[in-house]
Protein backbone atom coordinates (compact mmCIF):
# COMPACT_ATOMS: atom_id res chain seq x y z
CA UNK A 1 0.00 0.00 0.00
CA UNK A 2 1.13 3.35 -0.65
CA UNK A 3 1.11 5.99 1.84
CA UNK A 4 -0.23 9.37 1.04
CA UNK A 5 1.75 12.18 2.41
CA UNK A 6 -0.27 14.35 4.76
CA UNK A 7 0.12 17.51 2.75
CA UNK A 8 -1.27 15.78 -0.30
CA UNK A 9 -4.21 14.44 1.69
CA UNK A 10 -5.16 17.88 2.82
CA UNK A 11 -5.14 19.40 -0.60
CA UNK A 12 -7.26 16.60 -2.03
CA UNK A 13 -9.77 16.84 0.79
CA UNK A 14 -9.96 20.60 0.41
CA UNK A 15 -10.46 20.27 -3.29
CA UNK A 16 -13.41 17.93 -2.93
CA UNK A 17 -14.89 19.85 0.01
CA UNK A 18 -14.18 23.25 -1.57
CA UNK A 19 -16.24 22.51 -4.68
CA UNK A 20 -19.43 21.78 -2.76
CA UNK A 21 -19.53 24.94 -0.59
CA UNK A 22 -19.16 27.17 -3.60
CA UNK A 23 -22.13 25.48 -5.29
CA UNK A 24 -24.18 25.70 -2.12
CA UNK A 25 -23.27 29.34 -1.67
CA UNK A 26 -24.19 30.08 -5.26
CA UNK A 27 -27.55 28.35 -4.84
CA UNK A 28 -28.25 30.26 -1.61
CA UNK A 29 -27.31 33.52 -3.30
CA UNK A 30 -29.65 32.79 -6.22
CA UNK A 31 -32.49 32.00 -3.77
CA UNK A 32 -31.90 35.21 -1.80
CA UNK A 33 -31.75 37.39 -4.91
CA UNK A 34 -34.87 35.77 -6.39
CA UNK A 35 -36.73 36.25 -3.05
CA UNK A 36 -35.79 39.93 -2.91
CA UNK A 37 -36.87 40.33 -6.53
CA UNK A 38 -40.20 38.65 -5.83
CA UNK A 39 -40.81 40.96 -2.87
CA UNK A 40 -39.95 44.01 -4.95
CA UNK A 41 -42.26 42.86 -7.77
CA UNK A 42 -45.09 42.22 -5.30
CA UNK A 43 -44.70 45.69 -3.76
CA UNK A 44 -44.60 47.34 -7.16
CA UNK A 45 -47.70 45.42 -8.26
CA UNK A 46 -49.72 46.39 -5.19
CA UNK A 47 -48.22 49.86 -4.94
CA UNK A 48 -47.82 49.62 -1.18
CA UNK A 49 -44.71 49.82 0.84
CA UNK A 50 -44.48 49.39 4.59
CA UNK A 51 -43.53 53.02 4.99
CA UNK A 52 -46.51 54.16 2.92
CA UNK A 53 -48.80 51.81 4.86
CA UNK A 54 -47.54 53.21 8.15
CA UNK A 55 -47.97 56.77 6.91
CA UNK A 56 -51.50 56.04 5.64
CA UNK A 57 -52.38 54.38 8.94
CA UNK A 58 -50.98 57.37 10.83
CA UNK A 59 -53.06 59.76 8.72
CA UNK A 60 -56.19 57.71 9.33
CA UNK A 61 -55.55 57.79 13.06
CA UNK A 62 -54.99 61.54 12.92
CA UNK A 63 -58.28 61.99 11.02
CA UNK A 64 -60.14 59.87 13.59
CA UNK A 65 -58.58 61.79 16.46
CA UNK A 66 -59.52 65.10 14.81
CA UNK A 67 -63.12 63.95 14.25
CA UNK A 68 -63.41 62.71 17.82
CA UNK A 69 -61.93 65.95 19.09
CA UNK A 70 -64.45 67.98 17.06
CA UNK A 71 -67.33 65.86 18.37
CA UNK A 72 -66.15 66.36 21.93
CA UNK A 73 -65.87 70.11 21.35
CA UNK A 74 -69.40 70.24 19.90
CA UNK A 75 -70.77 68.30 22.87
CA UNK A 76 -68.90 70.59 25.26
CA UNK A 77 -70.37 73.65 23.51
CA UNK A 78 -73.84 72.12 23.70
CA UNK A 79 -73.40 71.44 27.41
CA UNK A 80 -72.13 74.97 27.93
CA UNK A 81 -75.16 76.41 26.13
CA UNK A 82 -77.62 74.26 28.10
CA UNK A 83 -75.82 75.20 31.32
CA UNK A 84 -76.09 78.89 30.43
CA UNK A 85 -79.80 78.47 29.64
CA UNK A 86 -80.30 76.77 33.00
CA UNK A 87 -78.46 79.61 34.73
CA UNK A 88 -80.62 82.17 32.92
CA UNK A 89 -83.81 80.32 33.86
CA UNK A 90 -82.67 80.07 37.47
CA UNK A 91 -81.91 83.79 37.51
CA UNK A 92 -85.38 84.54 36.14
CA UNK A 93 -86.97 82.33 38.80
CA UNK A 94 -84.91 84.06 41.50
CA UNK A 95 -86.03 87.46 40.20
CA UNK A 96 -89.66 86.32 40.25
CA UNK A 97 -89.23 84.97 43.77
CA UNK A 98 -87.72 88.25 44.91
CA UNK A 99 -90.62 90.16 43.34
CA UNK A 100 -93.13 87.85 45.03
CA UNK A 101 -91.41 88.31 48.38
CA UNK A 102 -91.64 92.08 47.98
CA UNK A 103 -95.32 91.82 47.05
CA UNK A 104 -96.01 89.55 50.03
CA UNK A 105 -94.19 91.94 52.36
CA UNK A 106 -96.18 94.88 50.98
CA UNK A 107 -99.41 92.90 51.27
CA UNK A 108 -98.64 91.97 54.89
CA UNK A 109 -97.94 95.60 55.70
CA UNK A 110 -101.22 96.62 54.06
CA UNK A 111 -103.09 93.86 55.92
CA UNK A 112 -101.58 95.00 59.23
CA UNK A 113 -102.52 98.60 58.48
CA UNK A 114 -106.08 97.58 57.59
CA UNK A 115 -106.33 95.44 60.73
CA UNK A 116 -105.26 98.43 62.83
CA UNK A 117 -107.83 100.62 61.06
CA UNK A 118 -110.57 98.03 61.64
CA UNK A 119 -109.55 97.89 65.32
CA UNK A 120 -109.70 101.69 65.53
CA UNK A 121 -113.12 101.69 63.85
CA UNK A 122 -114.33 99.01 66.27
CA UNK A 123 -113.11 100.93 69.30
CA UNK A 124 -114.64 104.15 67.87
CA UNK A 125 -117.91 102.31 67.35
CA UNK A 126 -117.82 101.01 70.92
CA UNK A 127 -117.13 104.54 72.19
CA UNK A 128 -119.99 105.84 70.06
CA UNK A 129 -122.37 103.20 71.46
CA UNK A 130 -121.31 103.97 74.99
CA UNK A 131 -121.78 107.70 74.47
CA UNK A 132 -125.17 107.11 72.83
CA UNK A 133 -126.21 104.79 75.63
CA UNK A 134 -125.11 107.34 78.23
CA UNK A 135 -126.95 110.15 76.48
CA UNK A 136 -130.38 108.44 76.30
CA UNK A 137 -130.92 106.16 79.28
CA UNK A 138 -134.54 107.25 79.90
CA UNK A 139 -135.73 107.21 76.31
CA UNK A 140 -135.16 103.52 75.86
CA UNK A 141 -137.41 102.57 78.81
CA UNK A 142 -140.43 104.66 77.58
CA UNK A 143 -140.33 103.30 74.09
CA UNK A 144 -142.98 100.64 73.22
CA UNK A 145 -141.90 97.11 72.30
CA UNK A 146 -140.30 96.87 68.96
CA UNK A 147 -142.31 95.46 66.12
CA UNK A 148 -141.35 92.37 64.32
CA UNK A 149 -139.01 93.29 61.50
CA UNK A 150 -140.54 93.11 58.06
CA UNK A 151 -138.57 91.25 55.45
CA UNK A 152 -137.89 93.35 52.45
CA UNK A 153 -137.82 92.02 48.98
CA UNK A 154 -140.19 89.52 47.35
CA UNK A 155 -143.11 88.25 49.41
CA UNK A 156 -142.93 84.65 50.51
CA UNK A 157 -145.03 82.30 48.37
CA UNK A 158 -146.30 79.00 49.71
CA UNK A 159 -144.81 75.90 48.16
CA UNK A 160 -146.97 74.09 45.67
CA UNK A 161 -147.14 70.38 45.49
CA UNK A 162 -145.99 68.94 42.26
CA UNK A 163 -148.44 66.80 40.49
CA UNK A 164 -147.55 64.08 38.11
CA UNK A 165 -148.69 64.56 34.57
CA UNK A 166 -151.50 62.15 33.69
CA UNK A 167 -151.33 60.17 30.55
Amino acid sequence: MTEIPPSDFRSRAMATIGAQPIAMSAAALVLIVSGIGAILLWRMATGLTPEAERAAGGRQIQVRVAQTSEQIMEKAKGLEMSQQESIDQLQAVQDQLHTLQQLITAQRAETKKLSEQVGEIGSSLDNLRQSYAAAQPGDTAERPAAKKPVARGKPHKPLRKRTKARR
